[in-house]
């Protein structure tokens, strides 16, 4: 199992306006320069999948396996021979609302999806989020 995490707070968002971004799947490409689109039917809710496709790449069937309305979710990506989650959380603390994206690799051929999905995700996560709260904080 590889994990890695990205965290960071601020003032300039609330747990509610990150949670109403994220609900949007059908728009996160207004605010995601990396993929080309993300379509679901329905609500942000456990059991519920959506498909994305990143720039470059093929579709991808993401499940909801976790959902906490304006706290947290939790996704599943299924490769061959491996799983990748992703968790966001929103964490109300008296220094402002932390972010924090979570990245887990999981199986046989976890080392290869690592390397070639994963590691860039987390590569870019610093910038990702501070693009997903500049979107927020415009709703």
């Amino acid at each position: 199992m590889w994990s890695k995490s990205y965290s960071v707070v601020t003032k300039d968002v609330t747990g509610q306006q990150m949670w109403k971004l994220f609900a949007d799947v059908n728009h996160w490409h207004t605010w995601d320069t990396g993929i080309e689109f993300a379509r679901m039917e329905g609500r942000l809710e456990k059991g519920n999948f959506f498909t994305l496709r990143p720039k470059g790449g093929p579709n991808v069937k993401i499940e909801l396996l976790e959902t906490i309305e304006n706290e947290m979710f939790l996704d599943v990506t299924r490769f061959p021979l491996a799983k990748m989650y992703d968790q966001h959380t929103f964490e109300h603390t008296p220094d402002g609302l932390r972010i924090t994206n979570t990245i887990t690799v999981t199986g046989p051929l976890g080392f290869f999806w690592r390397k070639v999905v994963a590691q860039k995700i987390v590569d870019n996560l610093p910038a990702d989020v501070q693009q997903q709260i500049r979107a927020a904080k415009a709703l």
